[in-house]
């Protein structure tokens, strides 16, 4: 059997979007290391599924994910989610009014979308 260890995400400031994602889902014990070309990767551990790896790339995000996050509130209202995220420091990007998902961006524009309370 093979699981998943880690979802990498690269980004230009890995101790930002670590500490982002860090109160977006309201867990997670972040630590740092370095690998064998000196680079310093920021990685966030869960207890119940794989990390969270942000590691640091020289170029900007050009164009959509071709992977993203899908969260939802574990109670509460999804709009309520939406805002805390927001002051957090996403940006929505759509909220379309025929699905149930509303796509915002992290603060170094990755896309992840916010549906309702399962």
């Amino acid at each position: 059997m093979t699981r998943i260890l880690a979802i990498a995400v690269d980004c230009r400031r890995p101790d930002l979007l670590a500490e982002f994602w860090k109160k977006a889902l309201r867990q997670g014990k972040s630590r740092t290391w370095t690998d064998s070309h000196g680079l310093t990767y920021r990685q966030l551990d869960f207890a119940d599924g794989p990390a969270l790896l942000f590691q640091p790339v020289p170029e900007e995000k050009a164009v959509k994910n071709r992977l993203h996050l899908d969260l939802a509130p574990s109670e509460g209202d999804q709009r309520a989610e939406v805002e805390r995220l927001v002051m957090l420091g996403a940006k929505v990007l759509d909220d379309p009014p025929d699905d149930p998902w509303v796509v915002l961006a992290d603060p170094e524009g990755n896309e992840f979308c916010v549906l309702p309370a399962r």
